[in-house]
């Protein structure tokens, strides 16, 4: 064995142990008992081993596919013609559902949809290869395996009905049929024989009538499910209900089922060789494309679908216990998606304008400017007023006004003031004095009674009481002229004196 054997052999043995060991598949148990392996992600279906034989050198579609013509198939399809006109209530069934003849019938026809599908593909597969030695390029052109059908029943040996084919458009689009057009008339393939063409349309008329099958037996699951899965039905319709209950293969098997996987039901894989997959919805089932989740705006449709799964999770495992027969329960989980959904598609609150919060630093500094200065002129304090405020110390302060009130000037109009260099007073910026108080100022400053008086500093012998030739002891006021020529003086000739109104005297 050499090196290169060696090495394939260790690729095969990997490739084995990725296949079974880190991807194992889910057993799921039938009604007989048995376990057998379930489908991997809930319903998506994977390539059965059929598919990778080749089917070019089959003789016959019959060879292969026996699904249509077995026992069973032809008993499910006679019994649902048998049941299909009759109408069933909860109230006829007494006992247990699973013992209802009709109820196994319904697992038999879900379980039945499976096994088409299969057969679909096998005969899918036999039409493509002997398809192919006449039209080649049909198969990445036409991904979808029963327009394939389609398309090669109508068009057989004679490329040419591409163009202004009605059935043809009724089957693809219209760019595709382009496509095929302009393809078919440069393929390479050669003409098939009539032995050839007579498989092939076996085959076809084979997968329609297998197909036509597959919807009716939908059609009868669904015309049913009100009877085995009301609360499921309530949720996503008899339609879609039916066709989960069918992939999952009967409803007690979809009660097992996590939500997860219950999503992917009906999922389709498709590789589109030379085509863009952005129409393509991964991990998008049946749930997905039901009416419920369809008429939410596209940016919902996943968060939708997954809130959708869940509840039919729980939906599907009340119905296998025969619970709440009426659909109450389906009817309570459908108004709370409904309020989910209205609930994501309401708009924003409007925000509300809030007042800014108090600002935690000072008042700031205002700007300065002539206004300002001026204004700080005006009411900051003066030399006066400093002057006015400062005390001399170990000095006894006179009153202003009156002994008992205690307010003296402070240093102001004193020569001695204790400081060596008198304040500089800014004359442009001294505050002004008014007239009043000048005259006020002017009048505290007065001394009045010359000498003998304390503010004076004069001797205290000297006194007010003088001695008369006539009367005796006399008290007067010496001071009493001298006061008043010192008001005259102020009166008449101060600084701070006003004009007066001298009368005239009149002459007689």
């Amino acid at each position: 064995m050499s090196l290169a054997d060696e090495l394939l052999a260790d690729l095969e043995e990997a490739g084995n142990e990725g296949e079974d060991g880190l991807y194992p598949e889910e057993e799921e148990v039938d009604s007989d008992g048995e376990r057998t392996q379930g489908r991997m992600e809930g319903g998506l279906e994977d390539i059965p081993e059929e598919m990778e034989v080749d089917y070019s050198k089959a003789e016959s579609v019959a060879s292969i596919a026996k699904l249509r013509n077995s026992k069973q198939f032809s008993e499910i399809i006679e019994k649902i013609s048998e049941y299909i006109g009759k109408q069933r209530k909860n109230s006829d069934v007494s006992g247990p559902v699973e013992a209802d003849p009709e109820y196994r019938l319904i697992v038999a026809a879900n379980n039945l949809t499976v096994e088409i599908d299969n057969e679909l593909n096998i005969i899918h597969k036999f039409t493509r290869d002997k398809y192919s030695k006449r039209f080649p390029e049909l198969e990445s052109l036409v991904p979808d395996s029963l327009d394939y059908i389609r398309t090669v029943k109508e068009l057989g040996n004679n490329l040419e009905k591409c163009k202004n084919n009605e059935t043809l458009q009724q089957i693809l689009t219209n760019a595709t049929i382009m496509v095929v057009s302009v393809t078919a008339s440069t393929t390479q393939g050669s003409l098939l024989s009539e032995d050839e063409l007579k498989q092939l349309e076996e085959a076809c008329d084979m997968a329609l009538e297998l197909n036509q099958s597959k919807h009716r037996i939908y059609e009868y699951v669904e015309s049913r499910m009100s009877f085995i899965a009301p609360n499921l039905s309530i949720i996503v319709g008899a339609s879609t209900a039916a066709k989960i209950m069918g992939i999952a293969g009967g409803l007690t098997n979809l009660s097992k089922m996590p939500a997860c996987n219950l999503m992917l039901l009906g999922a389709q894989r498709r590789t589109l060789s030379g085509f863009s997959s952005t129409s393509l919805l991964p991990h998008t089932g049946f749930i997905y494309h039901c009416d419920v989740v369809q008429s939410l705006p596209p940016d919902l449709r996943r968060k939708a679908a997954r809130l959708v799964a869940a509840k039919c999770t729980l939906a599907s495992r009340v119905d296998s216990f025969h619970e709440s027969s009426d659909g109450k329960v389906g009817y309570d989980l459908k108004e709370e998606i409904e309020r989910k959904f209205d609930k994501w598609q309401e708009p924003p609150p409007v925000k509300q304008v809030k007042p800014l919060p108090a600002p935690l630093d000072g008042q700031r500094k205002k700007r300065g400017g002539r206004r300002y200065r001026k204004m700080k002129e005006r009411l900051g304090l003066t030399e006066i007023r400093k002057h006015a405020n400062r005390m001399t110390f170990a000095e006894i302060e006179d009153d202003a006004y009156q002994e008992d009130l205690g307010f003296s000037l402070g240093q102001l109009g004193k020569s001695g003031s204790g400081r060596v260099r008198q304040a500089q007073v800014n004359e442009a910026t001294k505050a002004r004095i008014s007239k009043s108080l000048q005259r006020t100022l002017q009048k505290q400053s007065m001394t009045y009674g010359g000498k003998s008086t304390v503010r004076d500093r004069s001797s205290g012998t000297s006194s007010s009481v003088a001695f008369t030739p006539l009367q005796g002891l006399e008290i007067v006021n010496p001071q009493a002229a001298e006061k008043k020529v010192a008001e005259a003086n102020q009166k008449y000739f101060s600084n701070m004196a006003e004009f007066l109104k001298v009368k005239k005297e009149s002459k007689m």
